[in-house]
Formats: structure tokens, sequence, C-alpha cells
């Protein structure tokens, strides 16, 4: 459930997981406080078409605007997964699922957050990584793939994202960066911007990770200063499943995942807690 605040705000949340029965179970449970609260869903959902399907449906009739922007899990060709299709296939398969059901994507104009803390417009960004966030001592992609599966550390992405027709993540990774690069600069200049990823815009919330080696299907370097370069109030993410709040050269940056049943039973917050972006909070808590 969301908490705090009174009148439209904005929430943020990612890493809903419904193919755990304890995740689908808790968006059963997520709400609005009011009629014009809006909900960014930063990737990873679920694995296939229908569950995902399933929870932007169900959030989209709660929430006056729901924003979504794909993470790995959305982009795997899943065994389970009656659709069968493969990278820009599969994910412009689930565009057009979201434009069914109402639900902005990264191929929509950018919505303006107009309420409390607005305006802001609010750009989710679909970039992939290009394994440029490599471990300590490695040079190349090679090298680091090599450490990490020598770590026994290796996102299964290597199996089931696929990214047809790119011959490579990291060539897809490239196309999309320069694609949102072109739209953003399109955007006043004086405009606020919340950009929604999956994957984080800077490498410094990987600092945290248990696995080091991990960091390489986390993000680009090719992104390292979009935080400094257009005007960013806050950079939502998800992918970690180390929901907090940190700052980079002043901006603000929200991780807002759920994670896995086995990760946010540890916490001491209620699960499925919606993160609140918009007003901010005085003093976000980490």
């Amino acid at each position: 459930m969301a908490t705090g605040g009174d009148g439209p705000q904005l929430w943020a949340v990612s890493d809903l997981h419904i193919g755990y029965t304890e995740n689908r179970d808790l968006v059963e449970g997520m709400r609005p406080e009011s009629d014009g609260d809006w909900l960014l869903v930063a990737g990873d959902v679920a694995e296939t078409v229908e569950d995902i399907r399933w929870a932007l449906k169900t959030l989209a009739g709660r929430f006056a605007r729901v924003v979504w922007t794909p993470g790995n899990h959305e982009l795997w060709t899943h065994p389970s997964d009656a659709v069968t299709l493969r990278g820009v296939a599969r994910y412009e398969h689930l565009v057009e699922q979201c434009r069914e059901l109402g639900v902005l994507t990264p191929e929509d104009p950018y919505a303006i957050w107009e309420g409390p803390g607005g305006p802001v417009a609010v750009a989710p960004l679909f970039l992939l990584y290009d394994y440029s966030f490599l471990p300590s001592g490695c040079t190349t992609k090679e090298e680091g793939l090599e450490y990490a599966y020598g770590t026994g550390v290796v996102c299964t992405d290597e199996r089931l994202l696929q990214p047809d027709p790119y011959p490579t993540r990291e060539d897809w990774c490239r196309a999309r960066v320069t694609e949102t690069e072109r739209r953003l600069a399109e955007l006043p200049g004086d405009l606020p911007l919340i950009p929604v990823t999956h994957w984080p815009l800077h490498r410094h919330p990987t600092e945290v990770l248990w696995y080091p080696e991990f960091a390489m299907w986390c993000g680009t370097t090719l992104t390292d200063d979009w935080h400094r370069r257009y005007p960013v109030h806050t950079s939502v993410y998800g992918h970690l499943h180390i929901p907090r709040t940190t700052r980079q050269d002043g901006v603000r940056f929200e991780e807002v995942s759920v994670g896995y049943p086995r990760e946010w039973r540890k916490r001491q917050e209620p699960p499925g807690r919606l993160r609140r972006i918009l007003p901010e909070m005085a003093n976000p808590q980490g």
C-alpha cells in the first residue's frame, strides 16, 4: 500500500515478479490514495505476457495513469510463455499490449505531471546495458564474462534475452541510447525530468552489490552523465532489488523495487510499499 500525503501523488515501483504468489498478492493490495495518483512501473513485472498484462491491467484500473518501461524479465523468451517472440518483436508486442490497456511506454510521448512538485516530464526510457560496468581489473566484455563465469554469477539474460534482429545486446543498447538522446533533446531545456528506467543511469548504485560482477548486466557508461546533462529531478530505477534513496552530483536516485519474497521478508518495512516520488518527502528514507 502507498503511505502518507494529501492530494495527487506520483508513486513508483518495480521488480514486481508476480510469478511468485506472494508478489501477486502484493499487487492485489496496491491502491492509490487519491483519484489523481500516478504509478511508474520500472520493469520486471513478470516473465510471461499473460502475467505482465494482468498486473498492468490491474494497476491501470486503479491509478489515474500508469507508466511502464521493460526490465530484462519482460524481454526474456521464457519457455513457460506461450508468446515465443524474441528481441525487438517481443518488446513491440508488449508495447501493443500496454496501449490496449492505456499504459504509457517508452514509445509514447512523455507525459507531464502537473500535480504537486510539477510540472515535470515523466520519461520511461528503455536502454538495456552494454557490459561496460566491468569488474575490477577487467578491460573488455570478454574478460568480464570470463571472470563472471568463473565465479558462477551470470545473469539469466545470457540464455533468455535475445536481441534479434540486432547481433548483440550491446548493439541493441546503443541503438536505444541514440534514439533516446534524440527524444530527450526535443524536451524544453528548463522542464524538470523524471527518467524511469529499469537499469540505473549511473553505476554508483551497483557499488553495494554482494556480487560486483553482476554490474555488467546493470547499465551502460553511455548514460553516466545524463543526470547532469539533462534537468533530472529524480532518476527512478529498479533491477538491483535494493530499494533505497541515494544522491549523485546532488541528483536524487530512487530504487523502487519489490524484489523476490526471500528478499523482502528480511526487510523491516511492509512488503510491496510504493515509493513516493512527488511531492518529495523532506527527509526520504533509504
